[in-house]
């Protein structure tokens, strides 16, 4: 489980590496959709496979099936793509670099000192314990942002038509 553990983190962070450096926001949005299923592998590496199971279906499934839409919607065109270039620049990099930098310190500390294989304490969560939680206590919460997602889609869909139909609008301006 070990190797299952470190092969699986490590394929999240070249799949995530892959959705930072791609041009492409169709590709970017497969790389993510890799990174969320490694991340869930991490899960079921780590003995949590409610977790694992959740990150594939919620994740993996139904926020990236909304973000490919949103994606086609925009039809994003070159100027998408020269905006990514200006935002690969080393300058850029700089701040995630330097907190990436102390993540990996603390993991090689965290390997070194022998801390890792200590389990966290705490009572296994269940299917039905989070289920009973969420539609429970929570089932406002849950039913408003289930609206905000909702009201996300409705505004990507008006700002792709929007884009769309600007340079017709103001060509046809310049022909009057």
């Amino acid at each position: 489980m070990e190797f299952a553990f470190y092969l699986s983190g490590l394929v999240a962070v070249l799949a995530t590496l892959g959705v930072i450096s791609n041009l492409n926001p169709v590709h970017g949005v497969l790389y993510l959709v890799v990174s969320l299923v490694a991340v869930a592998m991490v899960f079921f590496a780590l003995g949590a496979p409610f977790a694992g199971a959740l990150e594939i279906i919620v994740y993996a499934g139904a926020i990236m099936v909304l973000f490919v839409f949103v994606v086609m919607m925009l039809n994003l065109g070159q100027a998408a793509v020269a905006q990514e270039r200006a935002w690969l620049r080393p300058r850029t990099w700089l701040g995630p670099s330097l907190l990436a930098a102390v993540l990996l310190l603390t993991l090689i500390g965290t390997l070194w000192l022998g801390d890792g294989g200590m389990l966290v304490q705490g009572e296994i969560l269940r299917a039905r314990q989070v289920g009973i939680i969420l539609f429970g206590p929570w089932l406002l919460v849950v039913e408003l942002s289930a609206l905000l997602l909702l009201a996300a889609l409705v505004t990507a869909s008006h700002v792709g038509r929007q884009r769309q139909q600007s340079p017709d609008s103001t060509a046809n301006r310049e022909v009057s």
